[in-house]
């Protein structure tokens, strides 16, 4: 069992480099914006792959589902580039999902310096 996790866990690493070399030189669609493959997750059977993108220019929400429908147009060439490059028997079916961890993590950071820029400004004024 340990075995086969490692095997899944290296086909994902490997379609996340390809994916990710694939997605910026082959997609020749200008509506498509930076794309970044943050995530790829294999299922054990290596027949379904989730791909977790996030998007470096646009980010709003219309943004996203128009790169996501443009992405799920083009996972069978995807899928078909995936086979040349890569040694598996079958390539997994593509599934693309938007990575809310880094608006996420830019939101929390927003948060943690307004705190600090609040707790500085109270600080100089306690001590006037």
């Amino acid at each position: 069992m340990a075995n086969e996790n490692s095997r899944t866990h290296r086909v994902a690493d490997q379609m996340q480099r390809e994916l990710a070399i694939l997605v910026q030189r082959d997609i020749r669609d200008p509506r498509v914006g930076m794309i970044t493959v943050t995530a790829v997750e294999v299922s054990r059977d290596l027949a379904h792959a989730k791909v977790y993108i996030t998007l470096m220019d646009k980010d709003s929400d219309e943004d996203i589902a128009q790169n996501l429908s443009i992405l799920k147009g083009v996972a069978g060439f995807l899928r078909m580039q995936l086979g040349k490059v890569m040694k598996l028997r079958s390539v997994p079916q593509l599934h693309f999902h938007y990575d809310e961890s880094v608006r996420r993590g830019v939101h929390l950071s927003s948060l943690i310096e307004r705190a600090v820029a609040e707790d500085r400004s109270h600080k100089s004024e306690d001590e006037e």
